[in-house]
């Protein structure tokens, strides 16, 4: 029997001066809110509370944790509010404004602007059931790559890393803006620190380097994830999980699927983003920005008879076997 997941704060509850309003979302790291602030001004609270550590039944404030979890728990809480600090200090219209942050009931809260719209997540899959030959046009997937890797520079150059790019964290407000959300820091620290909390990586998102305690993490894992979400933009569909890419890696024949397509600019950039080996990717976002500007050099590859009819056996031969 699972475990029960920690009762979210219920409507009408204060905190830091902020109303809760609704649960707006829950994962395994905290939970999100509606609430509003002076002003009326409403916002999203983010509420640190790890549902592998913390109890909390309905109506309670404060979350409980058993003593030998209180060193992990508190670990976690630290790298929270560290992480909220660092992204007060950033403005840019890619990255999510935390407006405040502030500790109450023995966990720590992180304020943040109210956005409405829809995930690129939401943007994916109703493309996809359009069943289009292009799930989106390039020219888009460049626009918005190109909004996201401003956004990410600024977050590299503060020396934070977002650990959890997918299309899911990615937000394309009603006036068109894409925005970076949910930062795992916090998650990626209780990871590492512990066999006790299950990995919360996204399948397919995730850099092979994630997948392992000695994993050095940098710029480049971030820059796997944006691949594997331009990948998504173009197939509709996240691609294998690193575990199964470095058993066989079907990446480059799936990708192969899109020339003529796509040009084979952004199919190469896509794969060099994905590169199993941290050394092979782009090191930097500028690097990338840089490939991702060239324009110019556009080419589609159209795909010999000989190409097609190789491309379908090896497409029957993975149905085969899948």
């Amino acid at each position: 029997m699972s475990k029960p997941k920690p009762a979210p704060l219920p409507s009408g509850t204060v905190v830091g001066g902020y109303q809760i309003v609704k649960k707006l979302a829950a994962g395994g790291f905290g939970v999100v809110y509606l609430a509003e602030g002076e002003n009326q001004q409403m916002v999203a609270v983010k509420e640190y509370l790890p549902a592998s550590l913390a109890e909390r039944s309905a109506g309670e404030l404060t979350p409980r944790v058993k003593p030998d979890k209180q060193p992990l728990y508190r670990l976690g809480l630290k790298s929270f509010f560290e992480e909220g600090r660092s992204l007060a200090q950033i403005s840019h219209p890619s990255v999510v404004s935390v407006l405040n942050f502030f500790r109450e009931n023995e966990t720590v809260y992180m304020v943040m602007n109210y956005l409405q719209g829809d995930t690129l997540q939401d943007f994916i899959v109703t493309a996809r059931d359009l069943k289009r030959d292009k799930v989106f046009r390039e020219s888009t997937i460049r626009s918005l790559f190109d909004e996201i890797l401003r956004g990410l520079r600024i977050v590299h150059q503060h020396k934070m890393l977002h650990l959890d790019i997918k299309p899911a964290n990615i937000f394309i407000t009603n006036d068109n803006k894409a925005v970076m959300l949910d930062f795992g820091a916090a998650r990626e620290v209780l990871n590492k620190e512990s066999n006790f909390i299950r990995p919360m990586y996204t399948p397919g998102f995730a850099a092979p380097e994630m997948y392992r305690r000695d994993g050095t993490l940098g710029p480049w894992t971030d820059i796997y994830a944006i691949g594997a979400c331009i990948y998504a933009c173009m197939q509709g569909y996240p691609p294998n999980d690193a575990p199964q890419r470095l058993e066989k890696d079907r990446l480059a024949l799936s990708l192969s699927r899109l020339r003529n397509v796509y040009s084979d600019n952004l199919i190469e950039v896509t794969e060099w983003c994905m590169s199993l080996d941290p050394l092979s990717r782009p090191q930097s976002v500028f690097a990338l920005q840089k490939e991702l500007a060239r324009e110019t050099e556009r080419r589609y590859t159209k795909l010999s008879f000989g190409e097609r009819l190789k491309l379908q056996i090896e497409t029957l031969k993975t149905g085969a076997k899948a």
